[in-house]
Formats: structure tokens, C-alpha cells, sequence
């Protein structure tokens, strides 16, 4: 059976009379979910529909927390779809985990994370009872993530909190600053450099660091920034002895070749472990 109920699907549509006349009858089960443990009040949620979820809720017997195959509780879905107003109904009551792990590691605030939504963020973020630097499967924190996808605003607000720490890195050893400077999101890099306890020259498992990346991928901007620190060396080599300058000549970024030769710190001769030089 899909599990599909009538009160499912009014909820899911937002219904609320519907939904409203249905739970009058006492052979309705609120709780009866979908084929892949959907409740309607999980359907509700992701959809927004804050009267039917203020319906549900009054109704007793309702798991406000009840989550999908997937560990989706009806506060993970309402993150990560950005619907602020169903965020604090659910956030409002004792019975809900703000912090609860779906399958894949990812908690209500990394989804809100992964979907740009910095309202929500900001209102999950405005609580003590959760760790805003827990890592999913894949070891990144809410900070990668938001490197990452580029979603500055999150970022910022996440960078805030005293608790933060803006050089975790994940499994690979990237860090936020890597990720942004990898895939060139330049005003997290600036936000990123900002911070008085960044180390902008860490390397990841492959020897690579946030310049290593940003030259790899040719991006001009993030490279400009982080070679105005002093803190950051232009001629570390990855574990194949490739250089941020070799990877500049690779792609002919010109405009970064210059910058990376302008310092007095860098050798335009040097070889990888092959022996060729950024020349040859």
C-alpha cells in the first residue's frame, strides 16, 4: 500500500477544512505515513503550509518528529525548503529535536544550508541546543557547505557565532577557505579572510591550499585576494610537485601568472616530480 491516506493528501494540498473534518473521526490515524514514511504531517511541512501543521499539532497523538526512510524529520523538510513561518511552529515545541541526523549525517541547519536558506538559518542559529560545526557523511560542516554552494549570507552568519571554527576541514582536508577558492566563490573568500583566526594556507590531503586550488581553476579574483597575505607562501606544491604557478601557465591565465610572479617568494623555475618546470 502507498499509505496515502485521504488526511495525507489534503494535508499535503493544504487542506485545512479537510484536513480539519477528518481528524474529528477517531479511526483516522495522523501518523499513518507514505511508502517511504512520509507523515502528513512531514507533507504539510515541506510544502509550508503552516495551518494545516498548527492543525495537526493541536491534535494529540501527532509525532511532531516522526522521520521518513531517509531520517527526514517534518523540521528537515521545512529547512530546507525555507519555510520560516513552519520552522518556528515545529521549533516551538519541546518535542522536536532542532539538531536530529537524517541518513546521510545532515541535520535541519545543513539542510537549510544546502537550499540558501539564510532566514532559517538564522533562526535555527539563534539557538544553544545544537552544534553548528557537526559533520555530515562526507565531513562537512554547515561552513563547508556554505563555501561551497557559494551562499555568502549563511556564511556569515555562521561565522558570528564564537563556536565556529572557520578552519575545520573535511575529510579530504579542504577547508572552507579551499572550497570557496576552489570553486570560486570570491566574497566568501574575502568573508573567509576577514576572520582574525583564519590560516589561509592550509593544505589538504593532496598538498593542495586554497591559492593551489584557486589557480588550479583559474580563478583570478580568489588568487588576487589571498596573495595580498603575507601569511600565504605562492609556491607550495601539491604531492605531484605541481605549483599554483605551473597550473596558471597550464590553463594561460595570464592576469594570475603575473600576479603569482609579482611576489619575491616564488621560484618560476621550480620542477614537479616529473621535472618540468612552469617553462617547459
Amino acid at each position: 500500500m502507498s499509505g496515502k491516506t485521504p488526511l495525507w493528501w489534503a494535508a499535503k494540498n493544504g487542506y485545512e477544512e479537510v484536513v480539519r473534518i477528518l481528524l474529528e473521526r477517531d479511526e483516522v490515524n495522523p501518523n499513518t505515513a507514505d511508502g517511504k514514511g512520509r507523515t502528513p504531517l512531514s507533507r504539510a511541512a515541506c510544502k509550508g503550509h503552516e495551518g494545516v501543521v498548527r492543525i495537526l499539532l493541536e491534535r494529540g497523538g501527532v509525532d511532531p518528529d516522526k522521520a521518513d526512510e531517509y531520517g527526514q524529520t517534518p523540521l528537515s523538510w521545512s529547512a530546507y525548503k525555507g519555510h520560516e513561518g513552519v520552522v518556528r511552529i515545529l521549533l516551538g515545541r519541546s518535542d522536536v529535536d532542532p539538531d536530529a541526523t537524517n541518513r546521510y549525517g545532515g541535520t535541519p541547519l545543513s539542510r537549510a544550508t544546502q537550499g540558501g536558506r539564510w532566514g532559517v538559518a538564522r533562526i535555527l542559529l539563534g539557538r544553544s541546543d545544537f552544534n553548528p560545526n557537526k559533520v555530515d557523511e562526507r565531513g562537512e560542516t554547515m561552513l563547508s557547505q556554505a563555501a561551497f554552494r557559494g551562499h555568502k549570507e549563511i556564511a556569515r552568519i555562521l561565522l558570528e557565532r564564537d563556536d565556529v571554527n572557520p578552519n575545520t576541514a573535511d575529510r579530504d582536508g579542504q577547508t572552507p577557505l579551499s572550497l570557496a577558492a576552489r570553486y570560486g566563490n570570491e566574497e566568501i573568500v574575502g568573508i573567509l579572510l576577514e576572520q582574525s583566526d583564519i590560516c589561509p594556507d592550509i593544505a589538504d590531503e593532496e598538498g593542495r591550499t586554497p591559492l593551489w586550488w584557486a589557480a588550479r581553476n583559474a580563478r583570478g579574483g580568489a588568487v588576487g585576494m589571498l596573495l595580498k597575505r603575507n601569511d600565504v607562501y605562492p609556491d607550495t606544491a601539491d604531492k605531484e610537485g605541481r605549483t599554483p604557478l605551473e597550473w596558471a601557465i597550464w590553463h594561460e591565465s595570464e592576469g594570475i601568472v603575473r600576479m603569482l610572479l609579482e611576489r619575491s617568494d616564488i621560484n618560476p623555475d621550480r620542477a614537479d616530480e616529473y621535472g618540468r618546470t612552469p617553462v617547459s
